[in-house]
C-alpha cells in the first residue's frame, strides 16, 4: 500500500503504515477515542522551529487532515507551509523509539530531530 495523502503536489502531508499504527496504539493506550494526531510547527527548540505533536478531538477551519488507515494527523496551514511534503513516520532502533519528521523544507535539524531550521 502506498503512502496516504489528501493533498496534491506541494501541499501534501504522508502518513507512512508505522505511524499510522502507532497512532492508533497511543489513541487506544491514551484512552482518547478517535482524535487525531496534531502536528504544530512553533518558534524555538535548538534550530529555530520545533515540532509539537499532541492529540486533539477537534478541528478548526484552516486544519488540514490527513489519513491513513483509519487514523488522522491534523495540521494549520501555517505549520503546513513549513511541512509541505514531509513524511511523517514512526522508527524503532537501537537508540529508542520516536516519530520521525522527514521535511524537505528543513535546511537543518538538531541531532534529536525535534527541531529544524529553513534556508
Amino acid at each position: 500500500m502506498s503512502d496516504a495523502t489528501t493533498e496534491t503536489g506541494e501541499r501534501s502531508l504522508t502518513l507512512t503504515a508505522s505511524a499510522a499504527r502507532r497512532i492508533a496504539l497511543l489513541r487506544e493506550q491514551e484512552q482518547v477515542g478517535s482524535a487525531n494526531l496534531r502536528i504544530a510547527v512553533s518558534g524555538g527548540g535548538c534550530s529555530g522551529f520545533q515540532y509539537g505533536l499532541s492529540f486533539d478531538d477537534q478541528t478548526n477551519p484552516d486544519d488540514r487532515v490527513f489519513e491513513r488507515d483509519g487514523v488522522g494527523i491534523v495540521v494549520d496551514e501555517v505549520s503546513l507551509d513549513l511541512l509541505a511534503g514531509a513524511e511523517v513516520d514512526f522508527v524503532e532502533d537501537l537508540m529508542g523509539a520516536a516519530f520521525r519528521i522527514n521535511n524537505p523544507n528543513a535546511a537543518s535539524s538538531c541531532g534529536c530531530g525535534n527541531s529544524f531550521s529553513i534556508a
